[in-house]
């Protein structure tokens, strides 16, 4: 092995790894195909292992290959994040705060925040990112992002990161105030709702999956059902007159108290979920510091 270490031989190998591709290696790096696989046979031969096998459908790292970008991985997340912190100062007046969250908990909890952030400190490059959970886990793993905002409950995927408690949402079943899928009265159960047409999220959510044990729980079948994949269409179509929704109480409150939408009261008490922030607390600098300790208490 080489005493000098050749930081570019292992940024092309991460390049390669994680693209599974030479030729996608290639044009990130404007460097041609003859060289990047020659500085490939140049670190395999400096570690004596090799680190690629050669498929038809591209590049698969070999078992010593996946131990070593595991290592460069790390090593060039913390990199980004050591020239992220030396581009800041603590005065705030350069620097960038990157946020993954989903978009209907932007809507109701961050934004109000982002604003209030944006007012005080404006020279902050500020980036939101709406992503699936698993994509924005990803992400920060990545250091691309510096935290995420999310009601995700993926419990050993997050035993990789810090993770707070921000707060505690209610769920609800809300409908248009016009509708007239129920007889009117003050408090219903979920025996009331078992034929009635009902927009809920997709199985697989937990979302889902806890109001299904709920009504297990209960003795109730939920059948006219309309399996929604995001908050924004549930929202959409109980606005439009479709059904009755099951949806975070915070989202469609401002509805519920204008009259808009009315809150379908059920006696049986429906589960909660639990908002969390997620991050690197190692990667954490000055702006998105600033930001959770003063703006998400």
């Amino acid at each position: 092995m080489n005493k000098d270490l050749n930081l570019n031989l292992y940024k092309i190998f991460y390049e390669v790894a994680k693209n599974r591709s030479i030729s996608a290696a290639s044009k990130n790096m404007y460097i041609s195909q003859p060289a990047i696989s020659k500085a490939i046979k140049n670190l395999e031969t400096d570690l004596g292992v090799v680190l690629f096998y050669r498929t038809l459908n591209g590049t698969v790292l070999t078992e010593k290959g996946q131990e070593l970008f595991e290592y460069v991985e790390d090593a060039f997340n913390s990199f980004r994040a050591a020239e992220k912190k030396m581009n800041e100062n603590k005065n705030l007046e350069k620097g960038s705060l990157s946020v993954g969250v989903p978009s209907h908990i932007a809507s109701f909890y961050l934004m109000s925040k982002i604003v209030k952030f944006h007012e005080e400190y404006s020279k902050i490059d500020i980036t939101v990112v709406n992503r699936p959970s698993s994509e924005l886990l990803k992400l920060l793993e990545n250091n691309e992002i510096d935290f995420v905002i999310d009601t995700m409950s993926f419990k050993d995927e997050l035993d990789y990161f810090n993770v707070k408690n921000l707060t505690t949402f209610s769920h609800c079943f809300v409908a248009l105030k016009s509708s007239k899928f129920l007889e009117e009265k003050d408090e219903y159960s979920l025996s009331d709702l078992k034929d009635v047409p009902l927009i809920l999220p997709v199985f697989h959510s937990s979302h889902r999956q806890h109001l299904d044990s709920l009504a297990k729980e209960k003795n109730v079948e939920l059948a006219n059902i309309l399996s929604i994949e995001t908050s924004e269409l549930i929202y959409s179509m109980v606005k439009k007159g479709l059904g009755v929704g099951y949806i975070l109480y915070d989202m469609v409150k401002d509805d519920i108290d204008n009259g808009r939408l009315k809150q379908i009261k059920v006696k049986e008490h429906l589960p909660e979920v639990s908002l969390n922030l997620i991050y690197r607390e190692k990667n954490l600098t000055e702006a998105p510091l600033k930001f959770i300790n003063d703006y998400l208490k």
